[in-house]
């Protein structure tokens, strides 16, 4: 699905521009959502799931394959656009699922991975789907390439190590869509990932082996820098958490393959912490 339109849930305050891709002082996180959007999560999960409908636009042709639709809704005083998608099945060449972006969301959230935007499962003209509140005022990755947008060079450290977490995320989910406009890039240089209804896969070339390894046929794609808290919680999924993580969303078949790619990332993982050093691969 191409998104052109961007920005974050809150306007981010000039205080705190380039706060969380700065290089760590001391510590470190993973997450590219701020402190104040994270604690509001919950927040916005009500808002997508009883806001009402005020208007809708469909998404058709070379703007998203999956024809979604964008609501925008209102509540109260608060007014804002969300994504609504009900994809189910084979389209194009691709098994969709809108059950997978609600999955990825709640297994963000599981992991602190913070990348993905506050998703629902919310029902439209009578039909279920996902629904993700919609990011604005960014661009995306490939705008980036297109116009040529120089990154500042204050902000390169931090986008890298972003880039090395999105690397073990779709690993892990099996995310076999990821391309530059499902990468949005915010105002401060945040990364921002949105659309996985072509994740979990269960077959064997997803079982078999990573997406991103030194391996890929475009080059070498490592997660070769990783907060060691992210990676801990990685190592500490199983069966029972991720059922518990994602609800109903995912089939056993689809968790067991997630577990299946645990072992493998975290197989990369040593690999690159024995030709590197541990300290340079966790933080």
């Amino acid at each position: 699905m191409t998104r052109r339109a961007l920005i974050l849930w809150l306007a981010v305050p000039a205080a705190l521009t380039g706060l969380v891709l700065a290089r760590p002082a001391g510590g470190a996180r993973s997450s590219q959502f701020l402190p104040d959007d994270l604690s509001q999560r919950e927040m916005w999960e009500e808002f997508l799931v009883s806001a009402e409908i005020v208007g809708r636009r469909q998404l058709k042709g070379s703007e998203a394959v999956t024809e979604p639709w964008v609501l925008t809704l209102k509540k109260g005083d608060l007014t804002r656009r969300a994504i609504w998608k009900n994809a189910q099945g084979r389209r194009g060449g691709f098994w969709e699922g809108w059950n997978y972006e609600v999955a990825a969301y709640l297994l963000d959230k599981h992991l602190g991975l913070g990348m993905v935007p506050p998703t629902v499962e919310r029902r439209f003209d009578g039909e279920k789907g996902s629904c993700q509140l919609w990011i604005e005022d960014c661009m995306t990755l490939r705008d980036r390439e297109e116009k040529r947008v120089k990154m500042p060079i204050v902000k390169v450290f931090g986008w890298n190590r972003a880039t090395y977490i999105q690397r073990l995320w779709d690993n892990l989910i099996a995310n076999e869509d990821r391309h530059m406009n499902q990468i949005l890039i915010t105002t401060d240089w945040r990364m921002v990932l949105i659309d996985h209804s072509r994740s979990f896969r269960s077959s064997a070339r997803f079982t078999k082996g990573l997406l991103f390894t030194a391996r890929n046929p475009d080059g070498p794609k490592l997660m070769s820098e990783l907060p060691r808290a992210l990676v801990d919680k990685v190592k500490a999924l199983d069966a029972a958490s991720l059922k518990s993580a994602t609800r109903d969303y995912l089939s056993e078949i689809e968790v067991n393959a997630v577990l299946v790619r645990r072992d493998l990332v975290l197989q990369e993982i040593d690999k690159l912490v024995k030709a590197n050093g541990e300290a340079k691969v966790l933080y």
